[in-house]
Formats: structure tokens, C-alpha cells, sequence
């Protein structure tokens, strides 16, 4: 653990400020999409759901807000969709702070406050149960943030182990797992190490991504490394190493900031042991 922490940090105090290009330019959403899937929740018809839609955010889901004297994006969590980005990327080092606000909405409003950064993502919007797209997840969730979860038909290899009856843990040590829905190891697995700070504090994600590996990094804290990105399309396996960024909203006020890529032409040393 210590030594990936240092190891990250050194990495980190290396990086040009010039060499960042900024996602989100402190005023507007210029740069982004929003998409919204049906409704859930009290506000869900029991007639057919249609979405919402794309560019279409009559609830105000994703606005631009100041905290603190500061802009930052909130995602209220009130309708289920995401923003994302305009561009694709690939082979980039993607930094952001985000933190929980106070607001649950039905039908979670007792569950874990939840979103997600989706990275890689590709094809339609709402392919991932009506509200995402096709990608691979660093999961945002209360206890959970570093999880993977693969959407709408992307794959990943982590070395995993099981842990009880809760699924399989990224245990560097251990061998590869494939995790892909519809199969016994399924499409979720559960990080490591917990370096989240309490609710109403700032924590600062970063994600690596060069050819099909990727690195999870909570709070200078990583905690999972995983292989051969890819995905089912059309029923057929390939690779799945470039797309757009989602950030989720689902059912939960979050707050970002200082969202930021830069291009990598390869992963840090050290991260991967």
C-alpha cells in the first residue's frame, strides 16, 4: 500500500500543469451532452417509460452551481441518465473531485448514494438499462468507490478472488478473472482498499487508461488495476479501448470539479505491481 501510494504521488508532483486540458471550463456545460432515461421512481408512469431524451433536461438534472466561490457541476440524481462528453479518448490520465450532497431521491433514497465515471463509452445512449451507454465503470458509490462494473456488454480481466458470498475482490496476486454479464464470475468486481472521505468532503478520482489497461486511483490510494478491455458487439469480441466519459446520475446530489485529461504514452511505474 505504501509503496503505491508514494509511488502515485511522485507521479503525480512530475505533470506539467500545461500538459492538462480542463473538461469543464467553470461556467457552462459547453463540451457535453446530458441524456435522460425514463422516469423511476414517484415520477415513473405505469403507462410505456420513454426517455427523457438527449439535450433534453426539463428537471434541471445537471447544472453548473458555485460552492464555496467556487463553480462546480451538480448532478441532482433526480432522473436517471448521464452527462457526456463530445470527445472520445484514448491512452489518457483523467483526474476529478467530486463530492455527495444531501439530496436522495425514490426510488434509492435509502440506498448508498450512487453514481459511477463511465470510461470507453461507446455506441447508443441508454444501452445499459435505458439510461447509460456501452462502458466500462469506476464505480461512485458510498464504500464502493473503485468498483468496476462492465455496462452493456464491455468486459474486463482483473486478478480477483472470491469474497464470501459477495462476489470476487481485485487481489493483485491472485489469477485473472473475466468479468462479463451473463456468466458465473458476472460483470462486477469489488476494489480493495478504502480511501474515501466522509460525505460532504472532496475526494479526487484519477483513471489511467493506455491500450486496454486501466488503473483505479481513489485519493492517491490504488485500488484496482484491470486487462484486456473490450466488449460484445453484434455478438462478436473487440476491443474496447477508446470512447466518451459519462458521469452517472442515479438518485444522488453529487457535486464535480477540476475535471481534467491529459494524453499518457504509458502507465505509471509502480501502479501495476
Amino acid at each position: 500500500m505504501a509503496i503505491l501510494i508514494l509511488g502515485l504521488t511522485a507521479c503525480q508532483q512530475e505533470v506539467p500543469e500545461e500538459s492538462w486540458q480542463p473538461l469543464f471550463n467553470g461556467q457552462d456545460l459547453s463540451g457535453w451532452d446530458t441524456y435522460l432515461g425514463h422516469r423511476v421512481g414517484a415520477a415513473a408512469s405505469s403507462g410505456e417509460q420513454l426517455p427523457i431524451g438527449l439535450n433534453n433536461d426539463p428537471d434541471r438534472v445537471f447544472t453548473v452551481v458555485t460552492e464555496n466561490r467556487e463553480p462546480v457541476i451538480r448532478i441532482s440524481g433526480q432522473d436517471w441518465g448521464a452527462l457526456t462528453s463530445q470527445e472520445s479518448y484514448s491512452n489518457y490520465h483523467l483526474q476529478l473531485h467530486y463530492k455527495w450532497g444531501r439530496k436522495r431521491w425514490p426510488p434509492k433514497e435509502n440506498d448508498k448514494r450512487d453514481s459511477g465515471l463511465l470510461y470507453h463509452a461507446v455506441g447508443e445512449q441508454g444501452a445499459d438499462y435505458g439510461f447509460w451507454m456501452r462502458a466500462q465503470e469506476f464505480q461512485i458509490q458510498e464504500g464502493d468507490v473503485g468498483d468496476y462494473w462492465g455496462c452493456a456488454g464491455a468486459i474486463m480481466d482483473v486478478p480477483a478472488r472470491p469474497q464470501d458470498s459477495s462476489g470476487y475482490i481485485w487481489d493483485p496476486a491472485a489469477p485473472l478473472k473475466t468479468f462479463q454479464d451473463g456468466t458465473p464470475v458476472g460483470r462486477h468486481c469489488i476494489k480493495r482498499n478504502e480511501a474515501e472521505n466522509p460525505i460532504g468532503a472532496w475526494n479526487v478520482i484519477d483513471l489511467y487508461c493506455h491500450g486496454d489497461t486501466a488503473i483505479h486511483v481513489v485519493n492517491n490510494v490504488v485500488n484496482m488495476v484491470l486487462y484486456h478491455s473490450r466488449q460484445v458487439d453484434n455478438g462478436e469480441i473487440k476491443p474496447l479501448t477508446a470512447g466518451k466519459i459519462q458521469l452517472q446520475s442515479e438518485g444522488a446530489e453529487i457535486y464535480f470539479r477540476k475535471l481534467r485529461i491529459r494524453p499518457i504514452d504509458r502507465l505509471p511505474v509502480g501502479m501495476l505491481n
